[in-house]
């Protein structure tokens, strides 16, 4: 039978065939746990009692906070340092760069392997014909202690890129393309093969870009075939078929609040910004340094205005100072940072106050993903250009006289409640619907990334949905037992487990969505917290209604219209997590 890239990764990991739709364990080559999921990693090895399988195959990266300048931060840091020297695991530390590009670049992880870390974007490896997954702490944990994890097959979509971009189009401005074309949830669930003439010339540092936001269209992982590596058979038959037309297009970028919503740039050309960004996992390769130095040689940033720079890895940074790239940035007024993740986590360069306007080449968006501000994605090349110009534009008009600066408005409060997290296993419950009509709610919405660093559950529940419009005091008012019933894509964005405890610290009783971003669905399933699929149901079950919820027949139950509505039963593995308590439980 004819097999997809992702099968064939997975059935040369696995003792079983990887039909699509099975959950079968699949062995798992290199485990890695970043800063701020280590210590709730370790927290679940010890608190289980559980010891490493292979050290060697273990890694810690610190690429969150390189600088340790939050006080919960350096004591994760230290807590997995003094681990990883009691147990014989490497890491790479705060001066060595983004956790997932190290692997490659190290020569860790190889084509067709597996690797799994607590960053939603390991699926870059994808860029390499390798499987990478982001988790929760929980199945980091099991990865560590057995080797394996299981996983469900998903079946593929076929993009095939159609023709030849502009000249002044770049990798990131084709998977801005792609998430037009997609959405935010347009690969929910699937894994993705990537072909075309353009697909073929790309560089790593292209391939990389592409693959890292495969999370923002809500795909498990872009693979890109190999020469030397893992391909798909001839004749496999793909779930659907995607061509792309990408002839003639120019440099994109996606306004804020949503990676999605991507227009050209022409369309907000001239919008004034504060400030830029260029790095994160998707745009700090060498490819994007050399792109921007290449603007701003000669040049300086415009008044009043801030650019950040953040290589991906120590070794780019480096080779950035041997090609005197680090001159050209500082000479212009940049700002340059330590190697690492920066403005998409809350503890380096990057973040934005109230009212601020930035361009950055990262992965997201989200409101609050980056400090306060309103962020526009773009490429390097365009937020080189528009930091010179100080309002957006391409690399191909910069004025020769910047703008002027406006003055931000200040918006933004942050709410506060603390419960006590109480666990119960039943199969029926009952309560108060909290029905949310939105998509795409993703992880920063239900908990910001500024809480990262607590590892107590009950300090979680406060912050549930701090960040969601309209929502900043669901923390206040839930009660124990309530319900949330929402839309397509629920808990989209970062691996965050965080996201998932704090309902178990509110005592939410189920969340009931019409899909799963596919990180989410996994932590909350290996958490025993409760989820389930129905489809529409946001129009069917009205705000505060009484419903009960029977997690093994799938039956809703809505008391006051009298109706009964279907949902997905529990699946065999689900129910059996859930019963024990978790992943890690007996």
């Amino acid at each position: 039978m004819s097999k997809t890239m992702i099968q064939k990764i997975f059935e040369s990991h696995s003792k079983s065939e990887a039909n699509v739709g099975d959950i079968i364990d699949i062995e798992i080559d290199v485990r890695a746990a970043r800063d701020f999921g280590g210590a709730n990693v370790i927290k679940n090895l010890e608190g289980n009692n559980l010891s490493l399988d292979d050290p060697g195959k273990t890694f810690f990266t610190f690429d969150c906070n390189p600088g340790g300048s939050d006080q919960k931060y350096a004591a994760n840091q230290h807590i997995c340092r003094l681990f990883a020297r009691k147990n014989g695991v490497k890491v790479f530390d705060i001066n060595s760069g983004i956790g997932t590009h190290l692997v490659i670049d190290e020569d860790i992880a190889k084509p067709g392997g597996t690797i799994v870390s607590t960053d939603s974007h390991a699926n870059i490896l994808g860029a390499i014909g390798a499987f990478g997954q982001g988790m929760g702490d929980r199945d980091i944990a099991h990865a560590w202690a057995h080797g394996r994890v299981w996983f469900k097959v998903p079946p593929t979509v076929k993009i095939v890129l159609k023709g030849n971009p502009s000249s002044t189009a770049t990798p990131k401005d084709i998977v801005l393309r792609m998430l037009q074309e997609f959405g935010a949830n347009g690969l929910l669930g699937y894994a993705a093969e990537m072909y075309g003439e353009y697909v073929d010339l790309l560089s790593l540092d292209g391939r990389i870009t592409m693959a890292s936001m495969a999370t923002e269209m809500g795909g498990i992982i872009i693979l890109f075939p190999s020469v030397d590596g893992v391909k798909a058979d001839e004749d496999v038959s793909y779930e659907r078929i995607v061509e792309i037309d990408i002839g003639g297009i120019g440099p994109m970028i996606a306004r804020p609040g949503h990676p999605e919503d991507v227009v050209s740039v022409e369309e907000v050309s001239g919008t004034k910004v504060d400030s830029g960004f260029i790095g994160s996992c998707t745009n700090g390769r060498m490819d994007d340094m050399r792109a921007v130095a290449k603007i701003l040689k000669g040049r300086k940033i415009a008044p009043s205005r801030v650019l950040k720079i953040v290589p991906s890895t120590d070794k780019i940074w480096k080779k950035c100072l041997e090609e005197g790239l680090i001159s050209i940035f500082k000479d212009a007024g940049a700002l340059v940072g330590s190697a690492g993740c920066a403005g998409c986590a809350a503890g380096q360069i990057g973040q934005t106050g109230p009212g601020e306007i930035a361009v950055s080449s990262g992965n997201r968006n989200f409101v609050g993903k980056q400090g306060k501000g309103d962020i526009y994605l773009a490429s390097p090349a365009t937020v080189a250009a528009s930091l010179v110009a100080g309002f957006i534009t391409t690399a191909d008009s910069i004025p020769e006289k910047p703008a002027s600066i406006g003055r931000p408005e200040i918006t933004h409060k942050v709410s506060g409640v603390k419960k006590e997290i109480k666990f119960s296993r039943p199969t029926h419950v009952e309560g108060r619907a909290w029905v949310i009509k939105k998509d795409n709610i993703d992880t920063d919405m239900i908990y910001h990334n500024r809480y990262l660093s607590i590892t107590d559950i009950n300090e979680m529940g406060q912050y549930t949905f701090d960040n969601l419009e309209g929502y900043e005091t669901f923390a206040k008012q839930v009660k124990e037992g309530d319900i949330i019933v929402v839309g397509k894509n629920f808990g989209c964005g970062s691996s965050r487990q965080q996201a998932v405890d704090c309902f178990k610290a509110l005592g939410v009783s189920v969340i009931i969505a019409e899909s799963f971003g596919s990180i989410y669905e996994r932590n909350a399933i290996n958490s025993a917290m409760p989820i389930m699929l129905a489809e529409d149901i946001i129009e069917k079950i009205k705000d505060k209604d009484e419903i009960s919820v029977n997690f093994e027949t799938g039956e809703i139950y809505d008391k006051i219209q009298n109706k009964t509505y279907n949902a997905k039963p529990f699946s065999k593995v689900q129910l059996e997590i859930y019963k024990r308590g978790g992943l890690l439980g007996n």
